[in-house]
């Protein structure tokens, strides 16, 4: 087996590593799923192959990766199992959230540490107020995953209300200082272990605090001048596409052989299944295609150094939407095609479709994106800062 220098490695590399990986990965979904999270020595599998510093940016050793080049490596994860794909996803570029830190602060972060792993929640339900050098802070949050295996944990805040508006800051948490609360106990993304977690009037220097909605950036890198909102939602319809694959994988392979109730021959040979699955891979290559145009428009965007006009927001965030959508109906077509023997816990084709469905419950691709990118399409005032 060839080894690729971290030094040197590319996206291409990461990408073709990942699918040497994935087979591997695949054979261990029950296990991921069971343990409720995923195993150390797979995370480590994929640091080594560069995951983590994907779109970290060059000066702080990491891939500087375009968009659309991270999309497809979520995807190619989420094929083989969808928790790996959405740890993988959100470890990566959730430091997005955190590039307004003051530049000492990012760089006691990422400085020298292009693999550490993030993990965090925007919700804003923490409680922070000054103290000398920094802020004490109180909360809760919930939905963190990856929150056990993270080298950072970041949580917001609502530090005051001005002029009736609540002014937020997030707080950058050591992880010994956050008590992570065993409660992931869900129906789908079992292996993403997305606990609550609090701090109790912890310390957190200045310099590990930012106001999400005030600080420019403090790292010159394309990715920053994505909106976030329209990074995630991207990520999430990638791994929700990645997934659906799977399914179309896992029937594929179970037609072959699956001879129907009162058939004579196997299911690949049965019209019905011939014509759902050619109309199911038909509209998952179309939620592909357009994820990936999206992601290029956003990357164009941010490579000019420009703010994406609200049309291109709205675009964005309604083609991740959509995207996540079909997604789910793939997955399901591909579930009523396994038949019975799909309801059983062995079957890969019931994980895949409660994995789905439970990104579809995320609130940046859920059906109401619709209305507020038909809003901004239509000229209405909406608050493009939150889209």
């Amino acid at each position: 087996m060839t080894t690729v220098d971290r030094k040197t490695r590319t996206q291409a590399d990461v990408l073709a590593e990942v699918r040497r990986l994935a087979p591997a990965i695949g054979r261990r979904a029950g296990e991921v799923e069971a343990g409720r999270r995923v195993p150390r020595d797979l995370l480590d599998g994929l640091a080594a192959a560069g995951v983590f510093r994907l779109l970290r940016p060059a000066g702080h050793g990491g891939l500087a990766a375009d968009l659309p080049g991270a999309l497809r490596v979520y995807e190619e994860l989420a094929r083989a199992d969808a928790s790996v794909g959405w740890i993988a996803a959100l470890g990566s570029a959730s430091w997005r959230d955190l590039a307004g830190l003051p530049r000492t602060g990012f760089d006691e972060l990422f400085a020298g540490a292009p693999d550490a792993i993030t993990a965090g929640v925007f919700s804003p339900t923490g409680a922070i107020g000054p103290a000398d050098g920094g802020y004490r802070v109180s909360g809760r949050w919930s939905f963190a995953s990856g929150c056990e295996h993270a080298d950072w944990v970041y949580g917001n805040c609502v530090e005051g209300v001005r002029d009736g508006v609540p002014r937020l800051r997030i707080a950058v948490f050591d992880p010994r200082d956050v008590v992570v609360e065993d409660t992931w106990r869900a129906s789908g993304l079992c292996g993403t272990a997305s606990h609550h977690f609090h701090v109790d009037d912890v310390f957190v220097p200045s310099e590990r605090t930012l106001d999400p909605m005030g600080d420019a950036p403090s790292v010159d890198a394309p990715v920053v001048r994505v909106p976030p909102p329209a990074l995630f939602a991207l990520a999430i319809a990638s791994v929700a596409i990645g997934c659906a694959q799977g399914a179309l994988d896992d029937i594929l392979a179970l037609a072959a052989h699956k001879v129907p109730l009162l058939r004579h021959r196997p299911l690949a040979a049965d019209p019905t299944f011939q014509h759902d699955l050619a109309a199911a891979d038909t509209e998952l290559a179309a939620a592909r295609a357009l994820v990936g145009g999206s992601a290029a428009v956003a990357q164009a965007a941010a490579d000019a150094r420009r703010e994406p006009t609200p049309r291109e927001r709205a675009r964005v965030r309604a083609a991740a939407a959509w995207a996540a959508a079909r997604a789910a109906d793939v997955t399901r077509c591909a579930y009523r095609a396994g038949g019975g023997g799909a309801v059983l816990a062995a079957s890969p084709l019931q994980r895949r479709l409660r994995d789905v469905d439970a990104m579809g419950q995320h609130f940046l691709v859920r059906r109401d994106t619709m209305t507020t990118a038909g809003a901004l399409l239509a000229g209405e005032d909406v608050d493009v800062m939150v889209f």
